[in-house]
């Protein structure tokens, strides 16, 4: 088939912070350092977690920066589920202080589950009405999650628990990493032998919620949980769910320790969480914590995992929730956590401020903006935020919570919606000023998560073009990446919408392609003369266009691929100019230059 090659542009963004969730499945999760504002989250069910390190002197507010370092033992975060056992997977080049694990389902990698014997169970007759249980229930799904190496096929499926919750209205609140990559969720009451069928309505990826129904009617009956308000310190909390150790329901019970913006392992994102001493394992995830008066104060989502720590554990607070339902009723869809899209730094340092003309113990620097964020149109390098909606930001970029209590100032963004317009307060060159900014949520360059089932790719006589995103880097490794492309997926941001990093993933070999077949994991950038392929480093890879084109059948036929492109490059991709114009600007210091990232692609006819 005939292939042209045009201008197009393929980059880099920063890289944020990622861990995942709690199921039957061990993963790794880690806090992160840089961050520009925009809310995102992690969750807790089986799926592979993502460490993410962050720095005490930054503050992540948006575009967060990952830094590749080398874990210990200790430095692990896990995803539980709980069907065979936990599944654990060390992350190579991110850093953690500890552990973030998530409890649901289980997969393969099996290891055998621990058991802390210090963990508190709690019978159920023991609480003061044990009628709210029967609206807890037990999740089984079935994941198929998509082979990144070879994204025209997908890995064997495998199957995790977690738990559930009635919230009425004939829906269920679940963790989104319970139901991830999910092709069948059936759903168990309490006491019943019957499993029905449920349908996911929404995942909340970067806040780690998903909703579910369950369409028989033979399956409600039992009354739905009412939420409560967010907890106090030392508050009894009550964690109920199906983990590990049995088949029937499983109820601990501790205090809350904190409350606090917390890593979202899941979703890579800080949102308001609350830590809990109460016991949580493989299973738990997606099940509700209760106050003593019985009502859901959250969902039990991530725990901590470390030598040196025990029974810390997470619920996300219904503050939270409430968000996630409040957007999914006002869209019809579930739109995400906006973002302010800058990259904070704090002003604790007398002659910092003082060299910013800042006069007032107050505000937060701004490093960097998002070029595709609409703060990109208001802000600039080296403005001085000190007010969110005239609410004052202090030099350690935290804002007042409840009585005598400060929280990072993110916590201001997440409240909001996508959409929302923010009116910040601001000191320019020792002037105040007020701008207004749409905020929206943040598009990552490397994705965390690949939405719609199947990475995109793109076959040409035998070259795997396909985008890079943080699970194909997973499966890859870091050191088959190169560094270079890691640093790029690390530190740069998208100049336009749409942006993306594409490489050439593989070779598959074929006289059309003899000589380039050990190529794999280069960025490519490409000149527009027929099948010319420059990459990076000036490796270059010419291809006889009507040999490239005639090849094609034998190619897919040989390797038993169905197509060679995936459906959503079914249309031809237009670079438009005013796309051009946005890529051609300076948009501030990077470790990666405008001139190294370039801005040449395909367009394919």
């Amino acid at each position: 088939m005939a292939m042209a090659v045009a201008n197009c542009c393929f980059s880099l963004l920063t890289y944020t912070v990622k861990s995942r969730c709690c199921v039957s499945s061990q993963r790794y999760l880690a806090k992160s350092h840089h961050s520009i504002a925009s809310v995102t989250c992690k969750a807790v069910v089986n799926h592979k977690r993502r460490p993410s390190s962050n720095r005490d002197g930054e503050l992540k507010e948006g575009v967060s920066q990952k830094k590749s370092s080398r874990k210990s033992k200790d430095e692990r975060s896990y995803i539980l589920d709980d069907d065979d056992g936990i599944r654990g997977k060390r992350k190579a080049g991110r850093s953690q202080s500890a552990a973030f694990k998530s409890f649901g389902g289980q997969r393969k990698d099996k290891k055998e589950p621990k058991f802390d014997m210090k963990e508190q169970q709690v019978e159920p007759q023991n609480l003061k009405d044990a009628a709210f249980l029967d609206a807890v229930v037990k999740v089984y799904c079935t994941h198929t999650e998509p082979d990144y190496s070879l994204p025209w096929q997908k890995q064997r499926q495998y199957t995790s628990t977690g738990s559930a919750f009635m919230i009425g209205n004939g829906k269920l609140l679940t963790n989104a990493h319970c139901v991830e990559h999910y092709t069948q969720v059936k759903v168990k009451r309490r006491g019943d032998d019957t499993k029905y069928v449920a349908k996911v309505l929404a995942r909340g990826v970067d806040c780690d919620i998903a909703l579910l129904s369950v369409e028989s009617e033979e399956f409600w009956g039992a009354e739905p949980l009412e939420f409560g308000c967010l907890p106090r310190l030392q508050d009894a909390v009550t964690v109920v769910g199906y983990p590990l150790g049995g088949d029937t329901i499983s109820v601990t019970k501790g205090v809350v320790s904190r409350i606090e913006v917390t890593s979202y392992a899941h979703g890579s994102s800080d949102l308001l969480g609350i830590q809990i001493d109460a016991a949580i394992n493989p299973g738990n995830s997606g099940g509700p914590a209760f106050s003593d008066q019985g009502e859901c104060i959250g969902v039990a989502f991530q725990v901590y995992r470390s030598e040196e720590v025990e029974n810390i554990g997470y619920v996300i607070p219904t503050t939270v929730v409430s968000h996630f339902l409040n957007d999914y009723e006002r869209n019809g869809r579930y739109t995400g956590f906006p973002s302010l899209g800058v990259l904070l730094q704090k002003l604790e340092n007398p002659a910092l401020r003082a060299c910013l003309k800042v006069n007032s113990n107050e505000g937060v620097l701004v490093r960097r903006v998002e070029p595709i964020s609409d703060a990109n149109r208001v802000l600039k390098e080296g403005d001085v935020i000190v007010s969110f909606d005239d609410v004052n930001v202090g030099c350690e970029g935290t804002v007042p919570f409840r009585s005598n209590e400060r929280i990072a100032f993110r916590y201001l963004i997440s409240q909001r919606f996508t959409g929302d317009v923010a009116e910040l307060g601001i000191i320019r060159a020792g002037s105040f000023i007020k701008v207004k900014v749409v905020l929206n949520p943040r598009v990552n360059l490397v994705p965390y998560h690949v939405d719609g089932g199947q990475p995109s790719y793109l076959i040409i006589a035998g070259l795997v073009f396909t985008p890079l995103s943080e699970p194909l880097m997973e499966e890859e490794c870091e050191d088959s990446i190169g560094l270079k492309l890691l640093a790029k997926s690390r530190y740069s941001l998208a100049r336009f919408k749409g942006e993306q990093i594409v490489i050439v993933s593989q070779v598959l070999a074929n006289e059309v392609n003899f000589g380039y077949e050990e190529m794999s994991n280069q960025q490519a950038p490409c000149k527009n003369k027929y099948l010319v392929f420059e990459f990076e480093d000036n490796y270059l890879v010419v291809l006889e266009r009507e040999a490239a084109s005639a090849s094609s059948f034998h190619i897919l036929k040989d390797y038993g691929i169905p197509s060679e492109r995936s459906s959503d490059l079914s249309e031809p991709y237009v670079d438009s100019l005013e796309d051009n114009q946005a890529a051609v600007q300076d948009f501030g210091n990077s470790p990666i230059s405008n001139l190294e990232i370039g801005f040449d692609g395909l367009l394919w006819a």
